[in-house]
């Protein structure tokens, strides 16, 4: 259905009218010159690591670095071992454990490539141990 053409408020002349607002009629050219067009703010883009993730990456690298240092050879052994190491495998994962020397493990890339696809074998190797789930804490 086609709208017959009405006197708009803001120029006078006889047009489409657009918008109806508190009683006046304005056509489209008309509205839009009297309404501002509000461009959007622009946004701030979030940080990829919050300021307490960097500093814990800082202390993991170095941390990683003397602990590589300490045991340059692969301690899985597995089929394909390269010998050298190049990975640090956490074993307990590294959510909590992420700068827990006790829970990491030197290892080759292909080792670790192995332990990651295969984490079943792995922990029935003690190439890793279970990650404790929100149902297995005991709260009492």
């Amino acid at each position: 259905m086609i709208s017959k053409p009405k006197q708009c408020s803001g120029c006078g002349e006889s047009k489409i009218i657009w918008k109806n607002h508190k009683g006046e009629k304005f056509c489209k050219n008309c509205w839009y010159k009297k309404i501002p067009v509000k461009f959007p703010k622009q946004k701030i883009p979030l940080k990829s690591r919050s300021d307490k993730r960097v500093i814990l990456d800082q202390l993991y690298s170095v941390s990683r670095q003397q602990f590589l240092v300490k045991n340059p050879f692969c301690h899985a052994r597995l089929e394909g071992c390269t010998i050298n190491t190049t990975d640090v495998h956490h074993k307990a994962g590294r959510n909590k454990n992420y700068l827990d020397v006790l829970t990491w493990l030197s290892v080759c890339r292909t080792c670790h490539q192995w332990i990651e696809l295969h984490p079943i074998e792995a922990k029935e190797m003690g190439l890793s141990t279970p990650r404790l789930q929100k149902d297995d804490i005991d709260c009492d």
